[in-house]
Parts: structure tokens; sequence; C-alpha cells
């Protein structure tokens, strides 16, 4: 008797775990059957990102870039899995780059963008940089695992928890990122990844009051209509660079706090 093999089912990644879409709908994309997300996927996954948020945004720098390259790592074990989404190793190796480069910032925020500041009086002034708390993520079409990776780190180095919608034609990278991640010791609620239609899951999280920050990525048709959902409750909004790479892209997921202490005797 001939084997039948099992066949994949492509979930949803919400709080550490791989559940299927409430409403049980799901979409063809890639020859798959991919989970369809729906406003209450969207709002479970930004409960699950603000639990896990405030323990994420404790942990030592040291400890986050620590995490973060343990990442690096699980991709790097699945480099062919990853390969054969992407059509070849290249995207995959500067994926795998980027999360490393983005790692090794970890520590080092506060004296790029922090610092202290000079003042004329009997006390010190100090600008720390902090998270800003839950940031939703659409991720771009092109190079579906590069694309997320450079969305999905500026964030998650700060501090943030993220909820990411993948690319909507060519999810499967997204949920083989997910798996990667659950393997990988970021706490369970810190990246939640949905799959489905960005036109029906995006004016969501736009007006979301409890999401802090949205990265809508470059300015297109839809940009006007989610700046103004965002607005409700002064979310900021970015419009990320798909192929970005810099301290300032984490910058802009991060509140800068001053704080003054009188110099003591």
């Amino acid at each position: 008797m001939t084997r039948l093999p099992v066949k994949k089912t492509y979930k949803l990644f919400v709080g550490g775990a791989f559940p299927r879409s409430e409403s049980g709908r799901t979409y063809e994309a890639e020859g798959q059957n991919v989970a369809r997300a729906s406003r209450k996927d969207v709002r479970d996954a930004v409960r699950a990102a603000r639990a896990a948020q405030p323990a994420w945004g404790g942990a030592t720098a040291y400890n986050r870039g620590q995490v973060l390259y343990r990442l690096a790592e699980m991709v790097e074990s699945r480099v062919p899995e990853f390969a054969e989404l992407c059509g070849g190793r290249d995207e995959v190796e500067r994926a795998i780059d980027r999360v490393v480069w983005y790692a090794g910032w970890a520590d080092k925020l506060p004296q790029v963008l922090g610092g202290a500041n000079p003042v004329a009086g009997p006390y010190f002034n100090f600008t720390v940089p902090e998270p800003t708390g839950v940031v939703a993520v659409l991720a771009p079409d092109a190079s579906p695992l590069l694309g997320l990776v450079t969305r999905l780190l500026p964030p998650l180095v700060g501090g943030n928890a993220v909820v990411a919608v993948a690319s909507e034609t060519r999810p499967l990278a997204a949920i083989e990122l997910a798996e990667a991640i659950a393997t990988s010791d970021l706490p369970g609620g810190v990246v939640n990844l949905l799959t489905g239609f960005r036109s029906e899951l995006a004016p969501v999280l736009g007006a979301h009051m409890d999401v802090n920050a949205f990265d809508i990525g470059p300015s297109n048709g839809a940009a006007a209509e989610l700046e103004t959902l965002a607005a409700e409750n002064v979310k900021r909004v970015v419009h990320g660079n798909p192929d970005g790479q810099s301290p300032w892209e984490i910058a802009a997921y991060l509140e800068l706090k001053t704080v003054w202490h009188p110099i003591g005797q």
C-alpha cells in the first residue's frame, strides 16, 4: 500500500501558537490553502502582543540581542526550506544577515539615540529611548522573507511587540518564519503573524485603539485611509522602506524619555 504524505496546514501564528482563523476561512496562494485571518484574529493578535510586550521591553538590551541572534540560528537551520519558497538562497542569506545585524544593535541604541544633555543647573539631564508598545506591520509583497524580516526587526530590537500581516500573494515564507520563531527564544506573543487579505486586515489594525504604531509601507492608494484611521488614537504611522537597514529604522518605533536628576553633594 502506498503511503499518503501528511499535507501541511498553513495557519496563523498568534501568542506563540498556530491557530486556524476563527472564521475557518482560507484562500489560495502559491498553490496552497492558507488561513484567511478575520477581524477577531486581529484583535486576538493585538491582545497577545500587548500581554507579551512589557516583559520583552523590560528585558535587558543584551538579552534581546541574544534572543534575536538565536532567531538567526533557527532560520539558518532551515535554509533549504526557505530557499525553495524564495526562489533561491540569496534572499534567505540576506535575511539571516539582516537579523544578525539588527541583533547587534540591541545594546547600542541608548548610546546612539540617547545620551546626556548639557543643561545649566545643578542636575543631570538624560535622554533614554523606550519602546512605543504594540506595532502593526504590513509586510511588502516583494521579497516575501527579506521584506518581512526588514520591517519586523526594527520594532523588535527596541522592545516592541509586533502584529504583522504577511505578503498577501506570497505568504508561505512568513509561515515558515513563524515556525522558526516558535523554536527560537522569542516569548510567545512578541511576534504575531497573520495571513489574509490586506484590504480587510489593514483598516482593522489602523483603527485599533491598542496599537501604538503602524508601518504601512511605501505610500500607496490606501495610505490616506490608513493614516486617517490611525489618527483616532494618534497612532504613529511609518512608511517603512522594504529594504531599509539603519539604526534610524529602529528609532521610528521608540519614544525618547527625558530624565532629570539632581547632582548630589
